[in-house]
């Protein structure tokens, strides 16, 4: 490099370096002759890019509370205060492998561990484990354990009543009762199966029980299955895994409400004479008709199999000789109304059910099926003694 006119080479490169400049060590821009810390001169040393290490070195020392570099505030800086140096585990320290942890005694934890506690015995371990296995055999690991059956909410809710907590508010306001006793407090067993619960007077049906109205056209014949391929009732039942038979019979011709269930106890009380369940008819039939004909049919037609017997008769309608009248009673013998009317001189020309005993058709449309009601259940079984 080309230094100053007496200058030697060791400085490297030097722009106007020293005129003496012996010692001088790195480029300077701009030196000057007695060389400081701009290291140009004799006893400059380093770059003149802001001095050296040292200046940091004694910046630390004057100005202690100095803002730390980024590189320190993201690694260095302790949790509460204190200098980049405030961490004792810095350098050789925190090279030092951990000390080793004490190994626990066995029936030992830590402290508020509830593993800690005296070691037992394993005579005295079996024996409190076969206390345990006894006592929940026995069914006394919970109150009311060894009680047989289910929970009365959660039988009545799994039967339709309402969600399980509607369920125990029908308990506490007195509205159940189970075998004839009324029940007002929560947590009651019962046998689904044996047991008669009620509420408000009207039994539940707590098994898995169907119910449906069918509203029966006319040319549908009262099977569940036709041999000659007829429209039956089956065919509106079809896709029904559970088998259901029908209460009763309609004639093919004659439309309205027919009952299916697979409660065999229930269908079978319907249908006897001994319950007396009433079914109600409109028929339609050509008029004049006379004030008396109510108290003849009540009184009885003779028929070929006996006497038949109306409830009750009333005129519902007339339009010109066009009658709609309105026949209830409690017999159901094949064809009865039709055979009623036509013996009094009235033959029918169309006939609907439009009530089996509580359950009435209502507006529900030809060929559909519904399923019953919680309520119009408990009003059926209630009909016949269930």
């Amino acid at each position: 490099g080309g230094g100053g006119r007496g200058g030697d080479s060791r400085g490297g490169s030097s722009y106007g370096g020293s005129r003496d400049g012996r010692g001088g060590g790195g480029g300077s821009f701009g030196g000057n002759r007695s060389g400081g810390a701009s290291g140009g001169g004799r006893s400059g040393g380093g770059s003149s890019f802001g001095g050296d290490r040292r200046d940091d070195r004694r910046d630390d020392r004057q100005y202690p509370d100095r803002p730390l570099r980024p590189e320190e505030r993201k690694y260095d800086r302790p949790e509460f205060g204190g200098g980049p140096h405030a961490y004792p585990n810095r350098g050789s320290a925190a090279r030092k492998p951990s000390p080793a942890p004490r190994p626990r005694r066995e029936g030992q934890g830590a402290p508020g561990d509830p593993r800690r506690q005296p070691q037992r015995t394993r005579e005295l371990q079996g024996k409190i484990e076969d206390a345990v296995l006894a006592r929940h055999e026995q069914g006394q690991g919970v109150k009311g354990g060894n009680e047989e059956g289910e929970r009365l909410q959660k039988v009545l809710a799994r039967a339709g009543m309402g969600s399980r907590r509607a369920c125990e508010e029908l308990i506490e306001q007195g509205r159940v009762s189970v075998n004839g006793q009324q029940v007002t407090e929560q947590g009651k067993r019962v046998q689904p199966e044996t047991d008669e619960i009620k509420v408000d007077g009207l039994t539940v049906a707590t098994q898995s029980f169907l119910f449906f109205a069918l509203n029966k056209p006319a040319g549908v014949v009262s099977t569940m299955e036709d041999p000659d391929g007829r429209q039956c009732l089956g065919d509106y039942v079809n896709n029904r895994e559970t088998r259901l038979f029908h209460v009763g019979r309609l004639d093919t011709e004659t439309e309205g409400i027919i009952l299916l269930t697979n409660h065999g106890e229930l269908a079978h009380r319907l249908t006897h004479p001994r319950y007396g369940v009433t079914k109600t008819y409109l028929a339609a039939i050509q008029g004049p008709i006379p004030r008396d004909l109510g108290k003849t049919l009540a009184k009885g037609i003779e028929l070929e199999d006996g006497y038949a017997r109306a409830d009750s008769f009333k005129v519902v309608s007339n339009v010109g000789k066009n009658y709609l009248v309105e026949v209830t009673l409690h017999e159901g013998r094949k064809h009865i109304v039709r055979r009623m009317l036509s013996e009094a001189g009235y033959p029918v020309e169309k006939l609907v059910r439009t009530a089996f005993g509580p359950i009435t058709l209502g507006d529900q449309k030809s060929g559909w099926l519904r399923r019953l009601t919680n309520p119009e259940v408990g009003q059926l079984m209630n009909e016949v003694g269930l």
